[in-house]
């Protein structure tokens, strides 16, 4: 596979075409896969770090890193695609490396949640997440919270 670009900004560090990239391929895989009508960008967006890997130019995954506040004082990552075609190739393992690096330069070592899609626990499992809670619906699909460190 070829190399992979990552790229991590604030939303007014973006560009127009990057933040159109980032917003389409979000909609194509949690509106349009995932059939879920919802609104996709919100306020957060403008708040988050944008995590975008390119391949030739190409947007091929995104994740988006939430600051901490209160009361948990923890980050929080969410959103996180990768383009169909560039499934099963390990890009969102490389991708959740380069979160964890950047959260840890950020805010050393605060915890790290997620509210994951129930049928990802394995691959969150895989990167040190422990499940706390009961499985709920965000948005019509099973997801369960998890929390690192």
């Amino acid at each position: 596979m070829e190399k992979i670009n990552w790229k991590i900004a604030t939303f007014y560090e973006l560009t127009n075409d990057e933040l159109f990239d980032v917003f389409a391929l979000r909609t194509a895989i949690f509106v349009v896969e995932q059939d879920c009508p919802y609104q996709e960008v919100d306020e957060t967006d403008k708040i988050a770090f944008h995590v975008l890997g390119i391949i030739n130019k190409e947007l091929v995954a995104v994740a988006r890193i939430v600051p901490p506040s209160q009361p948990n004082n923890e980050v929080k990552i969410g959103r996180v695609a990768v383009k169909k075609a560039f499934r099963r190739k390990k890009i969102a393992d490389k991708m959740m490396e380069q979160c964890f690096r950047f959260i840890e330069q950020q805010w050393e070592k605060l915890p790290i949640a997620i509210s994951a899609q129930q049928y990802l626990i394995d691959f969150y499992t895989n990167h040190n997440f422990k499940v706390e809670g009961e499985v709920y619906l965000e948005d019509g699909i099973p997801h369960v919270r998890m929390v690192r460190g």
